[in-house]
């Protein structure tokens, strides 16, 4: 614990590097074309909706009985064109109930940090949080019955009742110490959450974070670092979990420019893949180098029998390199890394060489050999900003090396599916994919519901919104059963 001295000097050069970011941010130059994660998709919402009576075609299953969640950023006020960072915005949930065959509702909801609850004039929720970063933006989960959203870089969990109304700022009923990551991954084996989340004020350590399955902290292993690298996702195996340290780390020069988002392309900060033994301590870690590049979401994980570690991922070859405004790799592509623990080697091989992201899988493989990827596409040409998708969702066979794509028709850009698995026991593909689909022409969304069997087929259901739900980070299904 730092002691009260250190906190006193921490405080005070916090507040001077603060508030000559300040100056220097109101002295940037106007964007030419605007802000694009402001503008044309991206427009954010301006209130809050309940939906009642919402279209539906097709026949929605009896068996989906639950929410499908979906999370990201919607600034509550106009912010800074020049400074606003897609990955900084005011968190929005969106929520459409499913039950008995029908769509019962949809609501949307800001995620209450003091920001928000200011700009509604409504008085702060109650909970921890942590000051720098109470803003919950990136991803939504239950756990043990209740509903989390969740962010990096130091931010704690935010409890949200049913309706997606937030109850409070709330570290798992206080014990979570630090802050949390956004892509925490279930154990079926164990009923574990497990995370590596790390802290934008810290720079020499990251932390692997257990969550048990009655929703508490039961471990949070420091792990030493150099140069406060940005860890957005992990992965776990029967005996280890990735620790992804790749060259995207804490910036001040990006910082005290003006740019809220205090990370950027380090090519002096070696890219490794750490192998961290699920109940060692940090300095266990095995130690593994590969070529430079980032990487923001694995798919799935699982050990062979030699004790390699397989894990499938979508690399970028640069991240933060070019823009300040959000994500600006010029190429992407689905790997599929093998990191030799004893030869303490990674080697890499492209599985499917087009521009992706948001790879899913059905997790009830996790840790396990799987068949299937669920991942969608993104603009084949080079864009600074990745903006938003292409129209295709692949399907990713690993057995057959075959990738199959659905075309959801122009101007129609699918998200992040997720699988849905019919029956505990079921096949690996017995199941639904549910996700959301811009339509960019009519200014509307779809939540889709595929049938995971029959994937180039028609949809099981679509259940239409008549508004336009701004391209987002992550969902997920929310069973009530």
């Amino acid at each position: 614990m730092a002691s009260v001295i250190e906190k006193t000097i921490r405080s005070a050069v916090t507040k001077t590097v603060m508030a000559v970011a300040d100056y220097n941010s109101k002295r940037l130059p106007e964007l030419e074309n605007g802000n694009p994660y402001l503008i044309g998709v991206h427009t954010p919402m301006t209130r809050e909706e309940t939906l009642t009576d919402l279209s539906v075609t097709g026949s929605i299953p009896e068996q989906l009985t639950g929410r499908y969640l979906r999370i990201g950023p919607n600034p509550v006020t106009a912010p800074d064109p020049r400074t606003y960072h897609w990955f900084t915005g005011d968190g929005m949930a969106h929520g459409i109930r499913i039950g008995g065959g029908k769509a019962q509702w949809y609501h949307n909801r800001w995620i209450r940090s003091t920001k928000v609850s200011e700009a509604l004039g409504e008085a702060p929720k109650p909970g921890t949080r942590n000051p720098r970063a109470d803003t919950a933006n990136t991803n939504i989960v239950g756990i043990n019955g209740r509903t989390y959203a969740i962010v990096e870089a130091g931010g704690k969990p935010v409890e949200l009742d049913d309706n997606l109304d937030t109850i409070a700022h709330n570290p798992f009923d206080g014990t979570l110490e630090n802050g949390f990551s956004a892509h925490p991954h279930h154990d079926p084996a164990t009923g574990e959450f497990h995370a590596i989340t790390y802290d934008a004020a810290t720079q020499d350590k990251v932390w692997h974070v257990v969550v048990n399955a009655e929703g508490k902290v039961v471990r949070e292993e420091p792990i030493p670092v150099e140069h406060g690298p940005m860890i957005h996702d992990c992965q776990i195996t029967k005996n280890y979990v990735l620790v992804l340290d790749l060259p995207v780390t804490f910036s001040m020069k990006t910082l005290i420019a003006g740019h809220p988002f205090p990370y950027a392309w380090n090519p002096d900060h070696k890219a490794r893949v750490g192998l961290l033994p699920r109940g060692g301590k940090g300095a266990d870690t095995i130690w593994c180098s590969v070529e430079p590049c980032f990487v923001f979401h694995p798919a799935n994980a699982f050990e062979d029998e030699a004790g390699r570690v397989t894990v499938d991922m979508v690399v970028h070859d640069t991240m933060f390199a070019r823009s300040k405004l959000g994500p600006d790799s010029q190429r992407t592509r689905l790997e599929r890394w093998t990191v030799d623990p004893v030869a303490k080697s990674v080697a890499r091989k492209v599985l499917h060489d087009h521009n992706q992201e948001f790879p899913r899988y059905d997790e009830r493989r996790t840790c396990q050999p799987y068949r299937y990827i669920y991942a969608p596409a993104l603009p084949s040409s080079d864009t600074t900003e990745m903006t938003i998708a292409a129209t295709q969702l692949f399907r990713h066979d690993l057995d057959t090396a075959i990738t199959t794509v659905r075309d959801f028709g122009p101007n129609r850009f699918p998200g992040e599916f997720v699988f849905v698995p019919r029956s505990a026991e079921g096949a690996e593909d017995d199941g639904w994919l549910v996700g959301l689909v811009i339509d960019a022409g009519l200014e509307t969304t779809e939540l889709h519901i595929l049938n995971a069997d029959d994937y180039p087929g028609a949809p099981q259901a679509v259940i239409h919104l008549p508004h336009r739900i701004p391209p987002g980070f992550h969902g997920n299904w929310v069973s009530d059963v």
